[in-house]
C-alpha cells in the first residue's frame, strides 16, 4: 500500500493568505447542507469547514445538485427510494441557507440534472427514463417531456433494464446525451431551445456490459473530445466528436481508469470524470480501491483512501497520467473542481464526509487537503457556490 500525509507534495501559500467560499453539498440524510470553507495557511492538517445550514427541502434521498447561482437558484433531485423521486427548487440566501421554492413529483430514480436551452432542465432516471422540465419560474415548475427506455444489458444484476445515469450537454449547447448505464449505449436528444422538446438522434454503442455512468468533454483548438467513464468495467472510453450533419464520435481509445496498460483493482468501479476549465486536464475517481493510508480527519491514526487519478490531455485528445493521489477516503462517488480550477471538493458517499483539495492551474497537479468536513448520511453531490 502507498502511503501519503497532509502536507505531502503541498503547495505552499503566501504568509497570511487565506480564502473562503461555500460549498452546497447532498446527501442520504435527506438533507443539503451548506459549508463554509474556509483554507489556513501553514497548518499541518486541514481544518474542518463549519456547516452553515442544513435544509430538507429536498425529499428523502437528495441524489444531485445543480446551481443557477446568477439566479440564487439551487435544483436538487431526490431518488426517492420509498417515496418516489421529486425535483426540487430552493432559493440561495447570501447567509449560506436555502429557502425551499417549489417541489414537483417525478418518474423513479432521478440522479443527475443540466441546465440547457433557454429556461430548460433535463433530468436522467436510474428508475429508467429522461426528462426536460421548464424553469422559468422556480416556484412553478414544469415537466415538458418523459421518455422511458426497453431492453437490457449482458449483466443479470446490474443490467436487468435500462439505468440512464447523467444528463449532460455538449460544448455547443445544442445536444443533450444520457449515459445508460443499463443498456450500455448513450442516449444523444437535439432540441428547441425556446419549447425544450427534444428529438431522439442515433444513440452511441458502448461495449457491451460496460455500463457507461458519466461523460465529459474537451476543446482543443478545433477538436472536440468526450470521455466516457464505464461503471461495470471501469474504462475510460475516449472519443473525437465532429458535427458534419449532425453529431459523430471516433473512437479514439479505451483503457482502464488508471490509465493504459495498468490494471484495476478488483472489486473496484469507476465513478466521476471532470475535465478541467482549460481544457488541459482531466480527473476520474475509483471507488473501492482502498489504495492509500492517509491520516484520519480530526482524529489519530490513518484511514484508507480510494484514488483520483489525474490526466493530462493531448492535442489528440489522449490522456496521460500525471497523478494517482489519495481522494481523501471511501467511495468518491462524484466530485465538482471550481471555475479558477484552484480546488477540487470531492463527496466520499461510504465515509460520510466532504474533502477539499488544493490544485495548480499550470501543472494540473493536485496536492494537499484544504479543509474537510463529516456530513449526515452518505454523500452524494457537492457544488462549489458560484
Amino acid at each position: 500500500m502507498r502511503s501519503t500525509i497532509f502536507n505531502s507534495a503541498a503547495m505552499l501559500l503566501t504568509a497570511g493568505q487565506a480564502a473562503s467560499c461555500m460549498l452546497y453539498v447532498s446527501s442520504y440524510s435527506g438533507k443539503v447542507h451548506t459549508l463554509n470553507l474556509t483554507q489556513s495557511a501553514g497548518s499541518e492538517a486541514p481544518p474542518a469547514m463549519a456547516e452553515v445550514s442544513a435544509s430538507s427541502g429536498c425529499g428523502d434521498n437528495p441524489s444531485w445538485l445543480t446551481l443557477d447561482h446568477a439566479n440564487a437558484a439551487l435544483y436538487c433531485v431526490d431518488e426517492g427510494f420509498n417515496t418516489g423521486g421529486s425535483l426540487n427548487s430552493l432559493r440561495t440566501n447570501t447567509d449560506g441557507s436555502l429557502t425551499s421554492l417549489n417541489k414537483a413529483a417525478t418518474k423513479a430514480g432521478p440522479v443527475s440534472a443540466v441546465f440547457f436551452g433557454t429556461n430548460g432542465l433535463a433530468m436522467a432516471h436510474y428508475g429508467n427514463g429522461f426528462s426536460t422540465w421548464n424553469i422559468a419560474k422556480p416556484s412553478a415548475l414544469k415537466n415538458v417531456e418523459f421518455e422511458t427506455y426497453t431492453g437490457k444489458g449482458t449483466d443479470p444484476d446490474r443490467q436487468e433494464g435500462p439505468h440512464p445515469h447523467e444528463a449532460v450537454l455538449d460544448p455547443t449547447k445544442k445536444y443533450l446525451l444520457v449515459p445508460d448505464l443499463g443498456l450500455d449505449q448513450v442516449h444523444v436528444y437535439t432540441f428547441d431551445g425556446k419549447t425544450l422538446k427534444t428529438s431522439a438522434q442515433t444513440a452511441l454503442k458502448a461495449p457491451a456490459g460496460s455500463g457507461p455512468r458519466h461523460i465529459a468533454f474537451a476543446t482543443k483548438g478545433t477538436k472536440t473530445f468526450m470521455y466516457l467513464i464505464t461503471e461495470l468495467t471501469s474504462n475510460i472510453i475516449g472519443y473525437e466528436v465532429t458535427y458534419n450533419n449532425g453529431i459523430q464520435f471516433k473512437q479514439i481509445f479505451a483503457h482502464g481508469v488508471h490509465g493504459e496498460g495498468k490494471p484495476n483493482v478488483k472489486g473496484a468501479y469507476a465513478a466521476e470524470i471532470v475535465v478541467s476549465p482549460d481544457n488541459k486536464f482531466l480527473i476520474a475517481s475509483s471507488r473501492g480501491d482502498n489504495t492509500f493510508d492517509i491520516n484520519a480527519f480530526g482524529a489519530k491514526g490513518t484511514i484508507k483512501s480510494d484514488p483520483l487519478i489525474n490526466y493530462s490531455i493531448g492535442d489528440d485528445g489522449k490522456l496521460t497520467v500525471l497523478q494517482d493521489v489519495a481522494c481523501g477516503g471511501s467511495y468518491p462517488r462524484q466530485f465538482s473542481m471550481n471555475k479558477a480550477g484552484t480546488r477540487v471538493a470531492v463527496g466520499l458517499q461510504k465515509d460520510h464526509r466532504v474533502v477539499v483539495i488544493e490544485r495548480d492551474t499550470k501543472t494540473g497537479k493536485l496536492g494537499k487537503f484544504v479543509s474537510y468536513a463529516n456530513i449526515e448520511g452518505e454523500v452524494t453531490s457537492v457544488v462549489f457556490n458560484e
